[in-house]
């Protein structure tokens, strides 16, 4: 299993500014101190291994998709937000390559920073291409029409020339999809949304997004630990800071990188990936967040340790 990021924000996209873009450029100006690069190839590797990540990179500004990557056959996407058409641009070349021109598409649920890249998703206009979306919602058909009314958008859904099908899937229960076994959990967010759990070849992958947890109800939060059993990685909601998930955002439908840490050692997982990142909080943010969420883990680490990492768009993470 390969797991790419596509769109790892929250609410809505956040592109990069201008502003934060000149300030890494100063950044980086200032760490290489007057240091000459032979070529491009020299200076790409000081980027890489010699500036910290906010200074040489991104965390991105899509809202959420994610695609695990089984090496061949269908593809397996979840949720479409902004990062879902950079990922449709992507498999045209691999629909050229010979990958099979199926998606199957899980949707946590349909507020519209999780379906607004639909309607810019290239392959679903393409005849022969088969889109199968699965949810817990049975309103998929219903909000993805909605979503290109005219008065929304110029394109409906009618147009685009891809085969569609929309299936329910049951909480609780177990579902063979692509070869793979795949269970679904009810979750805490205005109007429900699902998490995922994708088995196959002895592998375990966990898409939770959009999910609060509440301390009150301890039957419910043992379920969601039982849900990421010894899963090799664990995409979990990690929108606010424990303090504001609590008070101010309680009800939200979100939580926190000190929360989802507490989840994966009670369950054993391997790795912990944040996600669903908060819009108002820069790429020094994000850092400094995910340094106190692993700082977090050493100080309440049993006898296993939990790699921790912060989602970021091109992110890719093998299982």
């Amino acid at each position: 299993m390969l797991v790419r990021f596509w769109g790892t924000r929250g609410s809505l996209p956040t592109p990069i500014t201008s502003v934060e873009i000149k300030e890494k450029v100063v950044g980086a100006l200032m760490a290489a101190d007057g240091r000459r690069f032979a070529d491009a190839e020299e200076a790409a590797a000081f980027v890489d291994t010699d500036l910290d990540f906010p200074i040489g990179g991104t965390y991105g500004g899509n809202s959420s998709c994610v695609e695990l990557d089984l090496g061949e056959g269908e593809f397996m996407v979840f949720d479409m937000g902004s990062g879902l058409r950079p990922l449709g641009i992507d498999a045209l070349r691999r629909f050229g390559e010979g990958r099979a021109k199926t998606f199957n598409i899980f949707m946590s649920h349909l507020h519209w920073d999780h379906i607004m890249g639909f309607p810019f998703f290239t392959p679903a206009f393409i005849p022969g291409v088969k889109l199968n979306f699965f949810g817990g919602h049975d309103q998929i058909e219903h909000a993805l029409r909605r979503q290109q009314e005219k008065i929304s958008f110029p394109v409906p859904l009618d147009f685009m020339n891809a085969e569609m099908t929309f299936t329910v899937l049951e909480p609780g229960q177990t579902h063979e999809i692509n070869g793979c076994r795949v269970g679904v959990i009810k979750q805490y967010h205005d109007n429900d949304s699902y998490g995922y759990r994708v088995e196959r070849d002895g592998k375990a992958f966990v898409y939770s997004t959009d999910s609060e947890h509440k301390g009150e109800d301890l039957a419910a939060e043992q379920g969601f630990v039982d849900f990421f059993r010894d899963a090799d990685l664990v995409i979990f909601d990690t929108m606010y800071s424990l303090g504001d998930s609590i008070t101010m955002k309680e009800d939200w439908g979100h939580s926190s990188g000190l929360i989802a840490v507490d989840f994966c050692h009670r369950a054993g997982a391997k790795r912990l990936a944040m996600f669903h990142h908060e819009p108002l909080y820069d790429d020094k943010t994000l850092h400094e967040l995910l340094g106190e969420t692993q700082r977090y883990e050493e100080l309440m680490r049993g006898e296993r340790s939990l790699e921790i990492l912060c989602a970021a768009d091109g992110l890719e993470v093998r299982l």
